[in-house]
């Protein structure tokens, strides 16, 4: 063993408790789905003080994933360069600031430019996120914790319908803002406890820590520490470049993986499911529910998403990664499909509501149990570890440019001016019957694996 190896590990990294630190590192993703599922109160609230049609509604909307954009960019080489904790934490310093600017904004233009600001940072933390748990969790747990992280955006999203719901009647959209300062604060405290994770500390020459923080979340399954440090050295070597460049995802034998990573970061936002998120109450609204009914229906949608990712946790270890995706998708089909057919040919207002709320509540329900949780956990996985931040960076680049595109287009695209909700869900549903032709013929299983199989079956799968 090295003189490195030899070195005791810093005593703060012997006490950590994995179950603090899978719940602090997953905790980004309550600012997610808070932001995510805010707007759509909001825009309750907001769309007649201001006077706002259908473009105006698109712009604020997607203004968070133009930020966003940026954000995962950036995550790209700060992961590579100060590390995937360090990097959260900062993404959550920029959510406090610019949630507090939202709060205040004094007019539509200043409130989507900081609302830009705001997805600056939620970028930054959605890309980096699932890498932290990751490359923390053992293999055989890892689906279970990457599924964790979507646990907390669907609790966030669940949290904004509430925050909605109740503040709504007063019109106090500038507090449902307010309310991502609390898990971005509480984000920032819990990092400064926690450690980075093993694999970059060893790909920066830090194995006295790394093997500590192996020890501590890895001693319940009695996994061999040296085998697993010698893992992750063997990837390590095969590369003289200490991280990748976003350029470097074009070599041979990345470009498979960064195929499949973009195809699910894609699939995920055309699969429609932030035009629900985010437009659920106003669609309601449109079909003859008061504003008050439609909140709390949406209440029901993220109870129904909550419990639907919390059993992905239990199963996606088992069930593997590519059934629940193919699953999700024909619920999806089925759903969106029945929606639309409803949409257009059901006229009584009360039955038209009742069977569109329980349609779009069962189609979420597919999406959680497949492409809500699963494709975070997959993207993180397929990348090798020199190029997991780069690669990361560009799938949530071009995840949050796909929830931009739908955030900005349903608006219009649902107006009955143009193509309606109805036709709308017709579209969608034709979108994830595509994506499961995708998915079952491109997509790879990841589930058993250790992240250095997964990456030394990706090397001899390109040399051959």
């Amino acid at each position: 063993m090295t003189q490195t190896a030899a070195a005791a590990p810093p005593a703060a990294l012997r006490r950590i408790n994995p179950a603090v630190l899978y719940f602090f590192g997953a905790l980004g993703g309550i600012l997610f789905g808070y932001d995510l599922g805010i707007i759509s109160g909001i825009l309750v609230v907001i769309s007649k003080a201001w006077n706002l049609d259908g473009f105006g509604k698109g712009v604020l909307t997607a203004s968070l994933s133009v930020g966003a954009m940026v954000g995962a960019g950036l995550a790209a080489r700060l992961t590579g360069r100060v590390g995937r904790r360090r990097t959260i934490m900062v993404a959550g310093g920029v959510v406090i600031v610019a949630t507090v600017a939202c709060a205040l904004a004094p007019g539509f233009g200043v409130l989507v430019a900081f609302r830009t600001v705001l997805g600056l940072g939620i970028g930054l933390s959605s890309a980096t996120v699932p890498t932290y748990i990751s490359e923390l969790a053992p293999s055989r747990i890892r689906g279970a914790m990457g599924a964790l992280n979507q646990i907390f955006i669907v609790s966030g999203i669940l949290i904004a319908f509430l925050v909605s719901y109740w503040l709504q009647p007063d019109h106090l959209w500038r507090w449902m803002f307010a309310g991502a300062i609390v898990p971005a604060t509480i984000l920032v405290i819990g990092l400064n406890l926690l450690p980075e994770t093993p694999r970059w500390l060893l790909n920066t020459g830090k194995e006295a820590e790394a093997r500590a923080v192996l020890a501590s979340t890895h001693s319940a399954d009695g996994d061999d520490i040296d085998a697993e440090v010698e893992s992750i050295r063997e990837v390590i070597r095969l590369d003289s470049e200490q991280t990748y460049r976003i350029r470097d995802l074009g070599r041979k034998w990345v470009r498979p993986m960064l195929f499949v990573a973009l195809l699910l970061a894609i699939g995920q936002q055309f699969s429609g499911v932030n035009a629900i998120n985010a437009y659920f109450p106003t669609m309601l609204i449109s079909l003859g529910f008061t504003a008050n009914t439609a909140l709390l229906s949406a209440i029901i949608l993220g109870v129904t998403k909550l419990a639907f990712t919390a059993w992905v946790v239990f199963v996606v270890d088992r069930w593997g990664r590519k059934p629940l995706l193919l699953i999700g998708n024909a619920v999806m089909v089925v759903t969106l499909a029945a929606t639309g057919w409803v949409v257009l040919n059901v006229h009584d207002k009360d039955t038209l509501g009742t069977l569109a709320v329980v349609l779009l509540v069962l189609y979420l329900a597919g999406y959680e149990l497949g492409w809500g949780a699963v494709v975070w956990v997959m993207m993180a996985e397929v990348f090798p570890l020199k190029a997991r931040g780069a690669g990361m960076g560009v799938g949530a680049v071009v995840l949050w440019g796909a929830t931009g595109i739908i955030t900005a287009v349903f608006p219009i695209m649902s107006d009955h001016n143009h193509l309606g909700i109805g036709k709308s869900m017709y579209v969608f549903a034709g979108v994830n019957l595509v994506l499961f032709g995708l998915t079952k013929w491109l997509v790879p299983e990841t589930k058993g694996r250790s992240l250095e199989q997964i990456e030394l079956n990706l090397r001899s799968d390109a040399a051959a």
